[in-house]
């Protein structure tokens, strides 16, 4: 594939010697979806904003689709869209002003066809004489969207683009940028909500401190950190764990009515077949055995905090 974003020894810092960005690196193919976690204050937004031009890097380079963002940034920043976390629109404009205006910033000829698409795409095409005062929360987040689609970019960022939004709009979010990932274009999205990355995404990038911890293809990374926890459901509620049990490390529900055994995966033996034989010596009574695979918010949560998975 061919790699359309490329961050190298990504750098910034302030004048209080604070560290915003602490030597990012990074490829991102064309077409691809790169959900990028963090806790607040770990770094994205001025990654977003460092390579969208907004902040100006310390050190290191940025070439968006082989132009500089700093030495060539016309070129550049024509090939970038950015959803803002903030919703900044002017109140008494139109949607479809709103939207054709944008796209005459980045120096692109009148093209009412495309704005249509993107409105009627976005569900918008109905609001598109109503004043973006007029619209509710959700309405003003897809404006900033098609503001963002009208010039045609080929790398799109979204800067927690469905924070405060309802779980339905929410996932209508997700059946727009898995449309736009059909197109071809790349995607970079933030987000705080764990189930959107696991949703929509191809590759899990975490940030923290300003440092990129990791990058990796959401499978593989569930696969290789994610447990699977094996829960042993019993006829009979019990008080406590018997003595006889103890070398398994089990935790009990708070029910007492079940036995939770975590394990690995990848390890050459599981100690399952060995947990059962002795949960049966131990005169336990088993109902029902189910398993459950550790959830990226688990894995995201121990990679932050420097514990194992």
């Amino acid at each position: 594939m061919t790699t359309i974003l490329s961050i190298k020894d990504l750098r910034k810092s302030y004048a209080d010697g604070f560290e915003a960005l602490k030597g990012v690196s990074l490829d991102i193919e064309q077409g691809e979806i790169l959900a990028l976690l963090g806790p607040n204050g770990a770094g994205k937004t001025t990654l977003i904003s460092t390579i969208c031009g907004i902040t100006t890097p310390t050190s290191g380079t940025v070439m968006v689709g082989g132009h500089d963002t700093l030495t060539d940034f016309r070129a550049a920043r024509r090939m970038i869209g950015l959803v803002p976390q903030e919703i900044a629109l002017e109140p008494f404009e139109k949607v479809w002003n709103t939207v054709r205006l944008s796209r005459g910033l980045f120096g692109l000829g009148r093209d009412d066809a495309k704005i249509e698409d993107i409105l009627r795409k976005l569900s918008l095409w109905d609001k598109r004489k109503n004043a973006i005062k007029e619209l509710s929360g959700g309405m003003k987040r897809r404006v900033l969207i098609a503001k963002a689609l009208s010039h045609e970019p080929r790398v799109l960022f979204l800067d927690e683009p469905t924070a405060g939004v309802d779980v339905e709009l929410r996932k209508d979010m997700w059946e727009i940028v898995a449309e736009l990932k059909q197109a071809g274009v790349t995607i970079i999205l933030t987000t705080h909500y764990i189930e959107e990355a696991e949703a929509i995404a191809d590759r899990i990038g975490v940030i923290d401190k300003g440092e990129l911890l990791l990058v990796q293809d959401k499978n593989t990374l569930m696969a290789q950190m994610g447990k699977k926890q094996l829960e042993v459901m019993l006829s009979e509620p019990i008080q406590t764990i018997p003595d006889s049990l103890a070398e398994h490390n089990l935790m009990l529900n708070g029910n007492g009515d079940a036995l939770v055994y975590t394990y690995d995966t990848h390890a050459d033996r599981t100690g399952i077949t060995t947990l059962l034989n002795d949960v049966a010596q131990a005169g336990l009574v088993l109902r029902d055995v189910q398993t459950r695979q550790s959830s990226l918010e688990e894995i995201f949560v121990n990679l932050v905090s420097g514990e194992p998975a």
